[in-house]
């Protein structure tokens, strides 16, 4: 894949997850595939198979309440690419969580996202406000 095509791929993968579109969304991901949250957040694991993004997906927004994802830039090279993205929560107290995924090409499709965030705290403190808990 050309890294136009990579930068486009990523645009219609966060296109079909954001509408619930999980056929679509398996067609684009290896068998193979997975995603690693880190421990330090309340979402931690890996999650792994075509519908690993589903169960990711169900369980955050099942965790807090998101407003809205916004891309900001997604920068591709010879096999992976990079997004940045903010998280906005319902909560407009709540600061924007800010973070970058990369995202692994195998034959086509993507075979791993690895999210890295700078700061977990509003990730937890959004986590927390709908569990109505104070942040640790």
């Amino acid at each position: 894949m050309t890294p136009d095509e990579m930068q486009q791929f990523v645009v219609d993968l966060y296109a079909a997850t954001g509408v619930g579109d999980w056929d679509k969304v398996s067609t684009m991901l290896t068998e193979d595939f997975f995603v690693s949250e880190a421990d330090t957040l309340p979402m931690k694991g890996v999650y792994r198979g075509k519908n690993a993004l589903r169960e990711l997906y169900v369980r955050v927004m099942g965790m807090m309440d998101v407003a809205g994802l916004d891309i900001v830039e997604t920068c591709a090279g010879e096999d992976h690419a990079v997004t940045i993205l903010s998280f906005r929560f319902a909560d407009p107290d709540l600061p924007p969580a800010h973070l970058c995924e990369m995202f692994r090409f195998r034959d086509g499709k993507v075979c791993e996202i690895k999210p890295y965030y700078y700061d977990p705290a509003p990730i937890v403190a959004a986590c927390a406000a709908k569990a109505g808990a104070t942040p640790a």
